[in-house]
């Protein structure tokens, strides 16, 4: 029986480091896993023709609620597929429905959750993409709900306490990687 891959998803809000840590954790998988892949909500959203470059929404409707779920789930599905031809996958992305972590938790065997949770104030002073200072709308998080996770494999509160490297460290050990 062929083995397996593991799904390692980062959540947490917009400036919570998913893309940061997630980064360097499949930077590092990758060594031990060379078939691992690495998938960026904001990367996907592009590539699906969501949004531009410079992050300028292209069609309105891909942003509803029913349009974000659909896309979260499109995105886990295809995820599961490759976990199941034996890929490790590192997904970093928002995923703000209870409904899509609990798909996930029932429908990928090997699914691990990362919950990178920062306080208001770091985001705020985070702020990279500009949706916090600017008023943005329809930010996930400040006008528009998220489900906060409850069920994530481990919780990682990200406010500068540790370095993303620290942070990979504590994973790492954590999963049984190293």
């Amino acid at each position: 029986m062929e083995k397996k891959g593991t799904v390692y998803f980062f959540t947490g809000l917009a400036g919570a480091g998913k893309t940061t840590i997630g980064g360097l954790f499949y930077r590092r998988l990758k060594e031990k896993s060379p078939d691992a892949i690495l998938i960026d909500g904001d990367q996907a959203r592009l590539a699906a023709g969501h949004s531009t470059a410079d992050g300028r929404v292209l069609h309105e409707e891909r942003y509803t609620t029913e349009a974000r779920k659909a896309g979260a789930f499109g995105s886990f599905q295809a995820c599961k597929k490759y976990a199941e031809q034996g890929c490790d996958i590192v997904i970093c992305s928002i995923a703000m429905y209870t409904e899509v972590r609990a798909w996930n938790r029932e429908n990928i065997e090997n699914y691990r959750e990362v919950y990178l949770k920062v306080t208001h104030e770091t985001l705020y002073r985070r702020d990279q993409k500009k949706l916090y200072s600017t008023k943005a709308k329809n930010v996930v998080g400040v006008d528009l709900p998220w489900d906060e996770p409850g069920h994530s494999s481990i919780v990682i509160q990200n406010d500068g306490q540790e370095t993303p490297e620290e942070i990979v460290e504590r994973l790492f050990h954590f999963f049984g990687l190293e």
